[in-house]
């Protein structure tokens, strides 16, 4: 079974928050690269991974995508945080911090 994830990006300035659900962040982050993601990403560039789970189950990352979705923005920025303190862009093929200034 493959994983599935669900994420949030955002725009270079770090302005806009989106949470999605995918079973390739690396296809995912392509899109979103291209400019191929739904209307809203595409208007607000959003194009940079802050944080990522995956699931096992896509039923449970939609799940979970749905509580995050119903959020406001501060405990949003407070799971970001959890995980990836310094808000530094995530390499959408490899999991990891992009290293440098951001």
């Amino acid at each position: 079974m493959r994983p599935c994830f669900i994420y949030i990006a955002t725009n270079y300035t770090k302005s806009v928050l989106y949470t999605g659900v995918t079973n390739s962040l690396s296809r995912r982050g392509n899109e979103h690269q291209s400019g191929k993601g739904s209307e809203f990403t595409s208007r607000y560039q959003v194009k940079y991974l802050l944080y990522y789970e995956s699931y096992d189950d896509c039923y449970d990352a939609i799940c979970r995508e749905k509580e995050i979705k119903g959020w406001v923005r501060m405990k949003k920025l407070d799971l970001i945080r959890s995980l990836n303190p310094e808000f530094k862009f995530i390499d959408w093929d490899t999991g990891v911090i992009v290293p440098g200034e951001q």
